[in-house]
């Protein structure tokens, strides 16, 4: 698996910058394992889609907002990604 086959353009239209108020009418993606069709469902339907043994881990995390733009006096263009922040002292 490389780095590159999860680069895609996706238009700032398409994502979600806040959750809806109803929650329920989320929009769910949903993938037959066997035959690779993709579907388009609500986040309701996510039952059907459940058999009895299937795992759910849910991840309550935020994303650090830890890219970074600039300039150089020269004119160049800064791009600086964070990776983890050592202390708030730093």
């Amino acid at each position: 698996m490389r780095v590159a086959d999860f680069t895609f353009e996706l238009p700032d239209s398409l994502i979600a910058r806040h959750p809806l108020a109803e929650r329920r009418s989320s929009r769910l993606l949903t993938l037959d394992g066997p035959t690779g069709a993709l579907a388009h469902r609500q986040f309701t339907d996510l039952l059907e889609h459940l058999r009895p043994g299937d795992l759910m881990v849910f991840n309550n995390t935020r994303v650090l907002p830890a890219r970074l733009f600039g300039q150089k006096a020269s004119g160049g263009k800064l791009e600086i990604l964070v990776e983890r922040v050592l202390d708030s002292h730093r």
